[in-house]
């Protein structure tokens, strides 16, 4: 059912199972426990990031997938995507899991435009059983969009330290401890930030916009949820994000107002401004926030996913950077299996 810009889903689809998969330096940070798989180096046995990165997403889908207590078969379509050119490393996935799959690029937002997508599909009664993963590297990242990592090259404070991960869930029609309540399909804003060593800055807008669409349909106010969360904004951009909605009279606690890119590293972490990357939000979600869902700590989340739609192309000649934010809101019950 459509309200504006946002579905609700009477048919409830629900969330399986999760998982998230991460590299060495999310090894380190304070969510290390809410990973199903953690890898002691970023090459992960393998002779190139990009072949590293599609090792990530392999895993956390198997994963997912095995958490479910389903095979592979039992899958009826993938979504996926991720921030290479081409989304090989979904694409490269996809082949390995023989999955019908549909390739989506919405740049760190994905996690949750997958999810909304198939949680579209399964309520809509198109399927029953549907993966949704994204995955990022930091290596990877650096040498498409910036510097190969050897150059070594310095970065100004208001930069972000891409997620290495991966990050997957199966949503079902079968009821679960975790059901998908509505989701809210973002639009693309664009305030001329034309640099791409401040992102968080050029996101903020796109998750307020987002944000402010998802109350004003449903006729919800910020109380409706003990959290929402940002994908990716890091200090900079979650702390205009704050501003904004108090400038646009919406009332969001400070406590119930936080960001993937504060979460998955300790402070200590030389991350800069935060996390960023596909896998930031989806390793969080589908780790942390998720298991807090299990443990009965939370009971209803917003979660906005953020996205900067640049390439390099665009950076070289000069474009400014369009941004995104897709929000799905998740809420648990009593008496359901998830894992």
């Amino acid at each position: 059912m459509l309200q504006g810009r946002t579905w609700v889903f009477p048919n409830t689809p629900y969330i399986s199972a999760s998982a998230a998969v991460g590299g060495p330096f999310e090894a380190q940070g304070p969510l290390a426990d809410d990973f199903d798989i953690l890898h002691g180096d970023l090459w992960l046995g393998e002779d190139s990031f990009e072949k590293a990165e599609k090792k990530l997403l392999e895993q956390a889908c198997e994963k997912a997938i095995d958490k479910a207590g389903y095979k592979k078969d039992d899958m009826q379509f993938y979504l996926a995507g991720d921030l290479m050119n081409q989304v090989i490393s979904s694409n490269f996935s996809a082949r390995t899991l023989t999955i019908p799959y549909l390739g989506l690029f919405g740049a760190c937002s994905t996690s949750m435009e997958s999810l909304a997508l198939g949680s579209l599909l399964v309520d809509g009664g198109y399927a029953k059983r549907v993966l949704v993963g994204t995955s990022s590297h930091n290596a990877s990242v650096e040498k498409q969009f910036r510097y190969p990592t050897e150059y070594g090259s310095q970065k100004p404070p208001t930069a972000q330290w891409t997620v290495t991960g991966a990050g997957a869930a199966v949503v079902t029609s079968e009821k679960t401890g975790i059901k998908v309540t509505s989701a809210t399909v973002g639009r693309v804003v664009d305030m001329g930030i034309q640099d791409p060593f401040n992102m968080g800055v050029a996101m903020a807008p796109a998750a307020v916009d987002t944000i402010e669409a998802h109350f004003r349909d449903l006729n919800i106010t910020a109380s409706a949820y003990d959290l929402i969360l940002t994908g990716d904004l890091g200090k900079i951009g979650h702390r205009i994000a704050a501003d904004l909605l108090k400038k646009h009279g919406l009332k969001v606690a400070e406590d119930k107002f936080g960001d993937c890119g504060l979460l998955i590293y300790r402070e200590d972490q030389p991350v800069l401004a935060g996390a960023s990357g596909c896998a930031c939000a989806a390793c969080v979600v589908f780790g942390h926030i998720l298991n807090r869902m299990r443990r009965g700590e939370l009971h209803k989340v917003l979660v906005v996913a953020t996205g900067a739609l640049l390439s390099p192309i665009s950076y070289q000649q000069k474009e400014s950077i369009p941004c995104i934010a897709h929000a799905v809101a998740f809420e648990a019950e009593g008496g359901g299996r998830s894992q």
